[in-house]
């Protein structure tokens, strides 16, 4: 901070005394002399005039039964420092736009890590059916990423204890459930249908918190649950290519996702882990869980058979295809993660549903998917009754 130290003195007593002797007054008179004016000329050259200039006293002479008495107070000058300035609603304004800013950026970077996953996952399952396995790879390969991460200091390891991986297991459970039935949907029906169905998440979410968390709601939060439900149905019965496993799958992975959203959001209150390591430690507790299932649904013959078949048929494109949509599953949901850390369950099943709009469109476009216009105005009603529902939420 720069500073400037100047003392006002001057002496008022030889003027003051003849005004007193002229007139002759007994009573008592306080004169404050004028204060010499600071100008720009007078300053030093390191005093920056746009600065607020504080001053904390001044000196004076006063008089007590025409008696002079001097009080002295230095008069002390200095600059204000910009950064203890107090804060404008400008700076105010700025921050919150910042704030949107970035949780903008996490929303359209977990959107399009969201599409290209989707893209490679089915690329992956139409050549190699093994969901399980699929599944799996995907949590190895994110926990290995965070533990390079960790290991090399990129990224801050957490710190936790027991009380922590507790909490997280209720959230691992429904995160393994969820992942492993959308894939298996994934693997049977085309990916627009799946995410079709993954729309009525919301519903799910109304219900979960109805009838076991004893929430309720406004009629119109209710209302709006009929064409969410309705668009996917009609959507569900007009599709070309239906399978009863590929629907009760992603039905399965609504309701997990529901209770693994609501878990998180308690679990990451109060705690000193932030998304992207919330997501790294749930990963790797998810991974603990699903091995076992993995190897005894599918198993390692089934994998190898597999996975000879599709090298036969891909080539080695195939183990690029692997690589990318097990990348791009945990750095999308990592993203995702820390979008909730940053806003509400409501904001992030919103979001949620904007990205399936993206990833419906997009699969239809690359996979060159055959939709009825029927199936499409289901999908389109589905969609406006998860609008209709937020507005109704807020």
């Amino acid at each position: 901070m720069e500073t400037m130290i100047c003392s006002v003195k001057q002496s008022a007593m030889a003027p003051v005394m003849s005004d007193l002797l002229r007139h002759k007054s007994p009573t008592p008179k306080l004169q404050l002399p004028s204060l010499p004016s600071i100008s720009a000329k007078k300053c030093p050259s390191f005093l920056h005039m746009r600065k607020p200039l504080y001053l904390s006293s001044v000196e004076f002479t006063s008089f007590k039964w025409g008696r002079p008495q001097k009080l002295k107070f230095e008069c002390e000058a200095y600059e204000a420092d910009r950064s203890e300035s107090i804060p404008i609603p400008d700076e105010e304004a700025r921050s919150a736009a910042a704030q949107k800013l970035k949780i903008g950026i996490y929303f359209a970077t977990w959107w399009a890590l969201n599409v290209v996953f989707n893209i490679y996952n089915k690329k992956v399952l139409n050549a190699f059916p093994y969901p399980w396995l699929t599944s799996t790879l995907s949590l190895a390969t994110g926990s290995l990423m965070m533990l390079i991460s960790w290991a090399t200091r990129i990224a801050e390891a957490p710190k936790t204890d027991l009380e922590f991986w507790k909490a997280l297991a209720p959230v691992a459970v429904a995160h393994t459930i969820g992942h492993v039935a959308a894939t298996v949907s994934m693997s049977k029906v085309a990916v627009s249908f799946t995410h079709i169905i993954k729309s009525g998440e919301p519903a799910f979410s109304v219900l979960v918190s109805r009838f076991l968390m004893g929430e309720t709601f406004p009629v119109p939060v209710y209302l709006s649950l009929l064409p969410i439900i309705g668009g996917c149905a009609l959507a569900a019965v007009t599709e070309l290519n239906f399978n009863m496993t590929g629907f009760m799958g992603a039905m399965i992975s609504n309701l997990a996702f529901v209770f693994r959203n609501i878990f998180s959001k308690r679990g990451m209150k109060g705690k000193a882990v932030g998304g992207m390591n919330y997501y790294a430690c749930l990963s790797m507790l998810s991974l603990v869980i699903l091995t076992p299932f993995a190897l005894a649904v599918e198993g390692p013959q089934m994998w190898a058979a597999g996975w000879e078949k599709a090298l036969s048929q891909i080539g080695p494109n195939f183990i690029w295809w692997v690589a990318a949509q097990s990348v791009f599953y945990h750095l999308y949901n990592q993203v995702s993660y820390m979008s909730l850390n940053e806003i509400s369950p409501l904001t992030f099943s919103i979001g949620n549903t904007m990205k399936r709009i993206s990833v419906i469109v997009s699969s239809i476009i690359i996979f060159h998917t055959p939709v009825q216009p029927v199936n499409a105005l289901g999908a389109a009603i589905a969609i406006l009754g998860t609008f209709l529902y937020s507005q109704a939420k807020q």
